[in-house]
């Protein structure tokens, strides 16, 4: 089984088309990020210093993008932990099936747009901190 670690979520830097009336950044699934994009969703109206998240997908490939303002995500592998600063809407996150992750520290107005490599389904989602060490342990929840 594929036991991704934090060092395996990465940021990438993705393509702005720059112009004095505003910016542009395009995103193509399998070009400029490395799944296909199968849902797009974003919260917003976060409260400033709010957490959300905390959950981990057993299937789904996530990039997270501060599409306005700026939040952390920390990753955790069940053994060590990293925390990413978004703060730029032409930066973005990868967050490869198998991490905990959870968004903290929300800056006022900020809008966090994920896209997913899957659609909704609950059964991905593993919602639980022990029950997500015990999957890392065996591969079973």
């Amino acid at each position: 089984m594929n036991k991704p670690n934090v060092y395996d979520c990465s940021v990438i830097e993705l393509p702005k088309i720059e112009n004095r009336a505003g910016n542009i950044t395009p995103i193509h699934g399998n070009i400029n990020i490395p799944f296909e994009i199968k849902r797009v969703f974003y919260s917003y109206d976060i409260p400033g210093g709010e957490a959300r998240g905390a959950h981990a997908h057993k299937e789904c490939h996530q990039f997270l993008i501060a599409a306005s303002g700026s939040y952390e995500v920390v990753l955790d592998d069940g053994k060590n932990k990293r925390t990413i600063l978004l703060n730029r809407p032409f930066y973005g996150l990868h967050i490869p099936p198998g991490i905990w992750a959870a968004e903290q520290g929300f800056s006022s107005g900020s809008i966090c747009l994920v896209l997913a490599s899957r659609i909704y389904e609950e059964e991905d989602y593993i919602r639980n901190y022990d029950d997500y060490l015990k999957y890392k342990s065996n591969g079973t929840k």
